[in-house]
């Protein structure tokens, strides 16, 4: 499968990877945090073209979201994913198989696959690996992730160990189906990529063993998952620095819905080069923005009358023009101008965080901005 892109390490520091991707939809350079656009847009009225000017590499989108609405085969017909939502670089669609678990109240798994219940208007809808390859390749997005279960991260082992064999089974079928497609004359995006992911809850014996068998399966890249639901960040770290080893260290690999700044910086330590989060966005139409002293909540009487930017210093579209007073009001007033002006600056927070991770790895210096970096976010300003 190796034909289709090039991913190249380009320095290492202790397990921390600084690396290069080359797609058909142009070059990724990791550690990267992608944007979570579910439904092909980025929540809180942020446009395409904000996202090219906040720095963003990577956006990703949800299969079972646009499966639903406005359906994968309206935007094959429109030309796919990137013309739809007029993005030029790469996008990441997640397999729906996360959705349909934690979305489908009514859900039953088989060896095919699942049937559930749409959250929109109720109809049955079967998902498998196939149907949701497919949806991805009519999507035509530039990295489909493998079809999973993401068992409960404190899920008991007597289902664990069932869950993951499954998802081994469905991860060969995946790689079957997105082959088949791939060779498909009317196929948008011929060079799609295919992600599998490793499962295993808590439990380090499983996750080993199932990421020695997915790592014997040359995909394109592997993804943790199953993390960042419900265990302690200690035990998240613990399960990167067992399974992570047992991933193929020439292959990207991706840390699935996390998370933190600090969270990443630890996973970044671990070998992690892909990550993406609702957090920046989600927080931000909250009025919980994130700065290099931590977090601030625009909603406390304190900057009813602070002219100063969310950050000095801050480059991005809210800083460079307005105060945390201005913005502020526009939360209260629930002017969506505010959600707008805070998710842009969670987002170009995030970005330009992962391109100063990228600079330190380049010079060596990520232990000490690493220590730096945590610090600072745990010292509030004085404001």
């Amino acid at each position: 499968m190796m034909s289709n892109y090039s991913y190249r390490i380009l320095k290492q520091e202790g397990r921390a990877k600084r690396a290069e991707m080359t797609t058909v939809h142009g070059t990724i350079q990791t550690p990267v945090f992608m944007n979570v656009g579910t439904a092909a847009a980025i929540k809180g009225a942020v446009s395409t073209e904000d996202l090219q000017s906040i720095k963003t590499q990577v956006e990703l989108s949800n299969t079972y979201h646009l499966h639903v609405r406005p359906g994968d085969e309206l935007i094959k017909e429109l030309g796919g994913l990137h013309k739809f939502m007029v993005w030029d670089k790469p996008i990441l669609t997640d397999s729906g198989g996360f959705q349909v678990f934690s979305l489908a109240g009514l859900r039953k798994i088989k060896e095919e696959g699942v049937t559930f219940h749409s959250h929109v208007d109720g109809r049955i809808i079967f998902m498998g690996p196939e149907e949701s390859i497919r949806i991805q390749s009519n999507l035509a997005s530039t990295i489909a992730m493998a079809f999973d279960e993401c068992p409960p991260a404190l899920a008991e082992r007597s289902y664990v160990q069932p869950s993951v064999d499954r998802t081994t089974r469905w991860l060969r079928r995946c790689k079957d189906e997105i082959a088949r497609l791939n060779a498909m004359d009317d196929t948008i995006n011929k060079k799609q990529l295919l992600f599998g992911i490793n499962q295993g809850a808590v439990f380090e014996d499983i996750r080993i063993e199932h990421a020695k068998r997915i790592a014997d399966m040359n995909l394109d890249g592997y993804a943790v998952g199953g993390l960042a639901v419900g265990e302690s960040h200690e035990e998240m770290y613990r399960i990167l620095d067992e399974t992570v080893p047992y991933l193929p260290k020439d292959k990207p690999t991706y840390l699935m819905g996390v998370g933190t700044p600090a969270n990443i910086l630890e996973a970044v330590d671990r070998g992690i080069d892909f990550f993406d989060c609702v957090y920046p966005t989600r927080n931000g139409r909250h009025g919980h923005l994130y700065t290099n002293h931590g977090k601030i909540n625009l909603f406390n009487q304190k900057y009813e009358k602070d002219m100063r930017p969310i950050e000095e210093g801050c480059e991005c579209p809210a800083c460079k023009t307005y105060s945390r007073a201005y913005i502020r009001h526009l939360l209260k007033a629930k002017e969506m101008l505010g959600m707008r002006l805070c998710v842009l600056h969670n987002l170009y927070f995030y970005n330009t965080m992962m391109e100063e991770i990228r600079n330190a790895l380049d010079t060596g210096t990520f232990a000490s901005y690493k220590k730096q970096k945590l610090e600072g976010m745990l010292t509030p300003e004085n404001a």
